[in-house]
């Protein structure tokens, strides 16, 4: 998710991409009503979006009229954030209508000219409210609490204000600001050399396969054949494309050893301990999460290494290899799902929820919160924006008739649940959440559906292409994330600590991290020679900074939440309505905690750990009839 800033209205977009089923794709007029989303919810013309758009560039003009007022009494810094944040409520709503609007067909141009009207307005509103946080942080602490207790209206914006104010600390002279924000000129650079590089000048290597096809293996070429059926394919894709990227270990090495020195020197000069304590600071996290969260997964290795003992029985191997792990378990089950059907299973699947949160889910279909189809020009893969906060969310999907897109909408809506609830239940200055808990909801749904859909599956193979793909994604999303963000606490690490670090070094840290983590040593999977340059394919290194954790403590507080649910009922689920509800009303560890999970406990990861040896137990129940 994107989380709410001025002029970024948030979407939430989902990393599955559907591809069309129809071989040539209907035109959007052709499509019934009932599967197509109603902007007329938002505006019911586009002269109605204009007049709002119109309305929010006179009032911008208005806004600056607050420069250097905000501090002066109560009244006056109630009055400029009640200004602001109506402005940003109405620019939110018309963002979210112009980019879904443009979205139904990308080919219509007047549509498109709605996205650059807006972004043009969110320009201008930049320019005029570029005094406003800045203006808050310098209202001393003791005044803005006496204005606090002054004001009691104030209360609604408390978590914007003390967002900015608790930055003291680390918020410098407004000389060294201007000095620290001129090196952003350069502050991308490392990113942008490897994009280039990666995407563009880095020679591409040309394997063939067993069935005769050349294939030159780009990044997203390897992610296709990487699964190879043929053993010997998947051994020389893996080979040829790693050993690529090691003939540049020193460069890509270099480049993103400047990456994290940079990062570094930005955490230091803003009176940070760590570049950790820096990044997670700007959801208010604590680094404890952050270390948490590798202590409990290596102590949880001996269930990756079960899986890896499974995988290596069901794949009828000797000995498994790194290049195995994206084979599937068992062949892919053809399960078909029409649009109504999709409807009724993910109600059904969705029962342990309680009954209100199932009626909000029947009037999302009933009232077209969601478009369907895919047609000729519109945007592919799905998302959900809750960016109309006065309306309703919205759902774009592109259904396929299969149990991806049945997935993929559970995933979808559980994104516009917590929308919708957070929308109904806060402010507008709460309203939005932290990525911290954005994959929270959409991932207990996922896990709902993959519940009923194996206790509702009609074969064995179907339960067990289920229950595998079920363990594929654990064993990605917490396993092998979390393994990325040990690998860059490392580095981070040893750049603070003054150490060396060179191509080499990365390599050897990678390496040493992957065997530990795939049981090289103890036998239940050989990670060959060439895995040490697997750290160049992963641009998260390069583009983000302390970032792809979040995949992993989604999936895991998640899946301990579902379990919960499953185990306890109503009132487990009534806990979780705290963060459903919650929206940004708490920092995210808070709000996990009034659900009833400690996300620096134990718990959740013992839950989730729980969860995977039971699908484990479930899988070899089925292999022992076979």
């Amino acid at each position: 998710m994107i989380k709410q800033k001025p002029f970024l209205f948030y979407i939430i977009i989902s990393f599955t991409i559907i591809t069309t089923a129809f071989s040539q794709a209907p035109q959007r007029k052709d499509v019934p009503e009932k599967y197509k989303w109603n902007l007329a919810d938002m505006y019911p013309t586009v002269a109605d979006w204009q007049n709002d758009i119109n309305k929010v560039e006179s009032e911008i003009n208005n806004f600056a009229s607050h420069k250097g007022k905000l501090g002066e009494s109560s009244q006056d810094l109630l009055n400029a954030l009640d200004s602001y944040f109506e402005l940003l409520k109405t620019f939110y709503k018309a963002g979210t209508y112009a980019s879904n609007l443009s979205n139904e067909d990308v080919l219509i141009s007047e549509n498109q000219a709605l996205q650059e009207k807006l972004s043009s307005v969110g320009t201008k509103f930049g320019e005029a409210a570029a005094f406003f946080d800045p203006e808050i942080l310098s209202i001393p602490k003791e005044k803005i609490e006496k204005f606090f207790s002054e004001k009691p209206a104030l209360q609604t914006y408390s978590m914007y204000i003390d967002n900015i104010q608790r930055l003291r600390p680390h918020t410098l002279t407004e000389a060294e600001e201007k000095i620290l924000a001129s090196f952003g000129l350069i502050a991308d650079n490392q990113n942008t050399v490897y994009s280039i590089f990666n995407n563009g000048e880095k020679p591409i290597p040309t394997i063939t396969l067993s069935t005769g096809e050349s294939v030159e293996l780009s990044p997203s070429a390897y992610t296709r054949v990487r699964a190879a059926e043929n053993r010997g394919d998947r051994k020389n894709v893996f080979e040829s494309f790693f050993n690529s990227y090691g003939v540049f270990k020193n460069t890509l090495g270099a480049n993103l050893v400047g990456k994290v020195k940079k990062d570094w020197v930005y955490a230091k000069d803003r009176n940070y301990k760590s570049t950790l304590e820096s990044a997670l600071n700007r959801d208010n996290l604590p680094p404890t999460i952050y270390t948490t969260l590798i202590e409990q997964v290596n102590k949880d290795l001996p269930t990756l290494h079960r899986f890896l003992d499974l995988k290596k029985r069901m794949l009828g191997v000797d000995t498994l290899h790194y290049y195995d792990l994206y084979t599937p378990l068992v062949k892919k089950v053809d399960l078909k799902f029409t649009i109504e059907q999709g409807e009724q299973a993910l109600l059904d699947a969705l029962k342990p929820m309680n009954s209100e949160y199932l009626s909000t889910v029947k009037i999302s279909f009933d009232n077209r919160w969601i478009d369907f189809i895919p047609t000729d020009g519109k945007q592919s893969g799905a998302y959900s924006t809750g960016g109309a906060y006065d309306v309703h969310p919205y759902i774009l999907m592109n259904w396929n008739d299969d149990y991806e897109s049945l997935s993929t909408l559970a995933h979808e809506m559980g994104h516009t649940m917590h929308s919708f609830y957070s929308n109904s239940n806060q402010p507008f200055s709460k309203a939005d959440y932290a990525t911290f808990v954005a994959e929270i909801a959409s991932t207990i749904n996922e896990t709902l559906l993959n519940n009923y859909m194996v206790a509702n599956a009609k074969t064995d193979e179907e339960k067990l292409y289920l229950l595998g793909s079920y363990l594929d994604l654990l064993r990605l999303t917490i396993f092998r994330q979390t393994s990325f963000a040990e690998f860059e606490l490392e580095i981070h690490k040893r750049v603070e600590q003054g150490q060396p670090l060179t191509g080499e070094d990365l390599c050897n840290i990678y390496y040493d991290i992957v065997k530990k983590y795939y049981g090289n040593d103890t036998g239940h999977c050989v990670v060959d020679p060439y895995i040490q340059y697997e750290w160049a394919y992963i641009p998260h290194f390069l583009g983000y900074t302390y970032y792809v954790f979040q995949y992993s403590t989604s999936l895991i507080y998640a899946t301990a939440f579902a379990e919960k649910i499953v185990d306890e009922g109503t009132p487990a689920v009534d806990k979780f309505y705290n963060i459903l509800k919650g929206g940004g009303s708490k920092y995210a560890p808070q709000l996990i905690k009034d659900a009833g999970i400690d996300p620096t406990s134990p718990e959740p990861f013992e839950l989730t750990m729980k969860k995977m040896n039971k699908v484990m137990d479930q899988i070899e129940e089925i292999l022992k009839k076979k």
